[in-house]
């Protein structure tokens, strides 16, 4: 047999071997994406996460990604979502927003009884760079606010994303003295942006194929991110990537309670969000369709 035919034999043997293990452990789908191996990430050795921002990532093997979804829970995308990955038997991370945790406790609990992992995305979400009192503020909020709705304040990992990734020195030197892991990315999906579903795909996998793998972003409260999942994941399996469910160390948790300090002044009356009032949420205009994820935000297309 020449090198070659051995090298494609090899490699069907794999891909067969794959699919067996994928059809074993992931019942109904023979041709699940399934979770290759966990990773688990201590914030101590590992307080920063992500080539965007920090120039390092997860030691993750060439083809190996990490799926994370930022913003949510929202009804009904989260579910959808959810049940994308549930068919391929594979665990993600959500950097959930502790307003969206108070409003929607019970999704919370889905997505940790489903198997992922829970880290926090701030309280309100604000999209711009925060002072040192904001920064302590938002932080502790929105863990407060996530545990509470969990039941359960271990449920909820010592992982936080910025919102559109604004980080700033101070609040990442505020997150590693609580012990807790500040996660950048390392491939966006930019499903916050006006695109189409199968544009956003296709640039995706150009892009993921270009880096070879890691942390890939994507929003569980956009509708268009709901749609391409699962053609992306059966993407993934084609392409011969294996996702890396990432968890904490042992039983880490961010040192001590996570109090919900008093806001500063004014806040978060900012220009990027808006006030959570009655009168407000009366104001804004019925849209024609299921609504896009703008509770927050003027523009849907702007949040990242």
């Amino acid at each position: 047999m020449f090198r070659g035919q051995r090298i494609l034999a090899i490699g069907l043997a794999l891909l067969s071997a794959g699919t067996a293990h994928a059809a074993s452990t992931c019942p109904g789908n023979p041709n699940a994406l399934g979770t290759s191996r966990v990773i688990e990430v201590d914030p101590v050795t590992m307080p920063r996460i992500g080539s965007h921002d920090y120039g390092r990532t997860l030691p993750l093997a060439r083809g190996e990604v990490v799926l994370t979804f930022d913003d949510g829970p929202l009804t009904p995308n989260t579910q959808r979502v959810l049940q994308a990955l549930a068919d391929h038997c594979v665990q993600a991370t959500f950097f959930i927003v502790g307003r969206q945790a108070q409003r929607e406790p019970d999704v919370v609990r889905q997505i940790y009884a489903a198997g992922h992992t829970i880290g926090t995305h701030t309280h309100h979400h604000p999209l711009h760079r925060m002072s040192h009192a904001e920064a302590v503020y938002e932080i502790n909020a929105g863990f407060a606010a996530v545990r509470s709705a969990a039941g359960n304040p271990r449920i909820v990992a010592p992982f936080f994303r910025f919102p559109g990734l604004f980080t700033t020195q101070h609040a990442e030197h505020y997150l590693r003295s609580r012990g807790i892991a500040a996660f950048s990315i390392d491939v966006d999906t930019h499903d916050w942006k006006r695109i189409d579903p199968r544009r956003m795909l296709h640039d995706t996998l150009v892009a993921l194929d270009r880096r070879g793998g890691g942390i890939i972003l994507m929003h569980d409260v956009q509708d268009k991110t709901a749609m391409m999942l699962p053609t992306f994941l059966s993407e993934l399996r084609l392409r011969g990537y294996r996702v890396v469910h990432m968890v904490p160390a042992g039983s880490r948790a961010p040192s001590g309670p996570m109090v919900s300090e008093q806001p500063p002044p004014g806040w978060p009356f900012s220009p990027n969000a808006a006030p959570e009032t009655e009168a407000f949420a009366r104001a804004l205009p019925v849209p024609p369709e299921p609504p896009k994820y703008h509770w927050q935000f003027n523009n849907p297309f702007e949040i990242r």
